[in-house]
């Protein structure tokens, strides 16, 4: 995906969770890892802890890496919080590489939902 594909999927994605959540400005990759997270977990409550936000950002990466075989799902706990384990090596990249990779498995998450 060429970068000018990559930023309009992207705006795309971020306007359509603006509307849906009914959010006052667009949401960045950290807030839209947290909706994923919450949407994976499936336990929808009106606040989250610090610590519970990392863990459901986590869930976020997981479920987008599996995309990619990178994560595969284990599982839920005894409180229905998914597990993941690591399936294959993550091929350290640059940040801008991260964040521009990041976007895509979320462009790919929100693909079938959107259009």
């Amino acid at each position: 995906m060429e970068e000018w594909q990559l930023d309009f999927e992207w705006l795309k994605v971020r306007h359509y969770l603006k509307e849906k959540m009914k959010l006052e400005k667009l949401p960045d990759v950290n807030a839209v890892l947290l909706l994923i997270g919450v949407q994976e977990l499936g336990q929808p409550k009106s606040s989250f802890s610090k610590e519970e936000k990392q863990d459901l950002m986590h869930i976020a990466l997981c479920k987008l890496m599996s995309f990619d075989g990178i994560y595969e799902f284990e599982g839920l706990d005894d409180e229905g919080w998914p597990h993941w384990r690591l399936a294959k090596k993550i091929d350290k990249k640059g940040e801008v590489e991260q964040g521009v990779y990041i976007k895509s498995l979320c462009i790919r998450y929100f693909n079938d939902i959107i259009d």
